[in-house]
């Protein structure tokens, strides 16, 4: 306890100093990780969604908590909660991210870009959804299919990786004859009638 006899600066300092360690510790209290084992393949698109998403979007396996939770002091920029809707499938996914959303109105188009942009990808089709209550008639979002990514969009992804394990990036002409090539073999499928 603080003594009588200590002079008024002496105790507002220790008040003070005192105030600020409670709050940094309560501060602290209230931060979550990223739930995602290391070993999950996902893990560094929860990384990636964790350092770039997590000012708008929530999504607790990557510890994030940027949507409103009360409609009343919702922002501009609160974006869905992962947490609850569900993001299924992957290429859809990869589009939000490519354009800005559904809307492009408040999310900033590619705020990943390649990789990562698949990685988060990944990351958000496989956990988005898990906490949506269930709903008598709709599939729950883990039941439904995760989906793949277009050809053209693995190819590239492929040839990138294989560019970076060599040392050598891809040149153009070489991602570009890639993905046209397994677009040549998309639209070469018959039709049937």
């Amino acid at each position: 306890m603080i003594s009588a006899r200590m002079n008024r600066p002496i105790r507002v300092l220790l008040l003070s100093g005192a105030t600020i360690a409670v709050a940094a510790l309560a501060a602290a209290c209230g931060t979550e990780k990223i739930s995602v084992p290391s070993s999950d393949p996902t893990h560094s698109g929860a990384v990636l969604f964790s350092q770039r998403c997590a000012g708008c979007h929530t999504l607790s396996y990557a510890g994030t908590h940027g949507s409103a939770s009360n409609a009343r002091t919702r922002e501009i920029t609160n974006g869905p909660s992962f947490d609850q809707r569900c993001e299924r499938p992957i290429d859809r996914v990869l589009y939000a991210i490519q354009n800005g959303g559904f809307s492009g109105a408040i999310m900033p188009q590619n705020i990943v870009v390649g990789q990562d942009a698949i990685a988060v990808a990944q990351f958000v089709a496989k956990y988005a959804g898990r906490q949506a209550p269930k709903q008598p008639g709709v599939t729950p979002c883990i039941a439904q299919p995760i989906g793949t990514l277009p050809a053209a969009v693995a190819l590239a992804h492929a040839t990138a990786s294989t560019a970076a394990s060599t040392g050598s990036p891809p040149t153009p002409a070489v991602t570009a004859a890639a993905i046209g090539a397994a677009a040549h073999r998309k639209s070469a499928k018959p039709k049937h009638r």
